[in-house]
């Protein structure tokens, strides 16, 4: 039952594995601080791929479905985080010149009014005060994950208002709505470098070569929060999607204390806020937690 004295927090993510390559470190952080933290997981992930050479097997794939909710219940356990599924059908990553149509009743083809239905319900129910999820871009161009941006924009404008979905529960309004901001240019760099630095070979290499300047993002982080002593719950609720992630994969190749002092905070943008707090900011909840007895 949600409590009125809890800070809790609602990430809003496209397909199982979303939640432990984004903002996982700060959701641990505030699990461990005593927050409630839940995953809205949009759609089950049916349509993905197995990305693991590892797992690369007829009986996973035949499996698939089954095996990333699995490994979402185990990423879930160790992230100590709350999570539900929204029921959508993945939509795919299309690919080809030209895209072929995406596939009827998929989660991108549902309208947003409809498919947003389910996260209003879910705002209502939980009293979220911080939603986080991705940009307009999607964080890359999926069509789940501009989906998924889309769904969050409009539930979070829509939950607080008792006219909209007045079937779906009581009005609760949250107080702030946060980007994702992962991939920017000053992080990457940094990394980079400090890998560079430590006599290492750097992943990041071929991606800075081809890195657009006009494109980088770096200007809209509003929020760095400190989390690099859980980049390791991260890593290991990543490595929980084992058809998804590739343990011996070169992104875990940069030793944890090169990450953590090269950039050790995970990052977001304000998008959308009804309370006070002065930018820049270190904390999701700043100007929630004055309004909110926490013990």
């Amino acid at each position: 039952m949600t409590q009125p004295d809890q800070l809790r927090l609602l990430a809003v993510h496209a397909h199982p594995d979303d939640e432990s390559s984004k903002g996982a470190a700060t959701m641990a952080k505030y699990v461990a601080e005593g927050a409630r933290v839940l995953v809205a997981t949009c759609t089950g992930g049916e349509r993905g791929s197995v990305l693991n050479p590892a797992m690369d097997l007829p009986e996973v794939w035949e499996r698939l479905p089954q095996l990333r909710m699995a490994e979402m219940a185990r990423a879930r356990e160790i992230l100590g985080i709350e999570q539900e599924w929204l029921g959508f059908v993945d939509s795919g990553l299309p690919e080809g010149d030209p895209l072929p149509p995406l596939p009827e009743g998929c989660f991108a083809l549902v309208s947003v009014e409809e498919a947003a239905a389910p996260l209003v319900e879910l705002m209502r129910r939980f009293r979220p005060q911080v939603i986080t999820t991705y940009d307009e871009r999607g964080g890359y161009p999926h069509p789940d994950h501009i989906k998924t941006h889309e769904i969050s924009v409009h539930a979070f404008e829509a939950a607080g208002d008792p006219e909209r979905y007045p079937e779906l529960g009581e009005p609760w309004q949250p107080s702030k709505l946060y980007y994702q901001m992962g991939f920017t240019l000053p992080r990457t760099k940094a990394l980079h470098e400090a890998v560079l630095a430590g006599g290492g070979e750097s992943p990041y290499a071929e991606m800075l070569e081809k890195w657009d300047p006009a494109k980088d993002i770096s200007h809209r982080v509003t929020t760095r929060v400190p989390c690099a002593e859980y980049f390791p719950v991260r890593d290991a609720a990543l490595i929980a999607h084992a058809t998804q992630i590739d343990p011996t994969g070169r992104w875990f190749t940069v030793p944890l204390d090169v990450q953590s002092h090269a950039w050790p905070t995970e990052d977001y943008e304000l998008a959308r806020s009804l309370v006070d707090s002065p930018l820049p900011e270190d904390d999701l909840f700043a100007g929630v937690r004055d309004s909110v007895r926490v013990p």
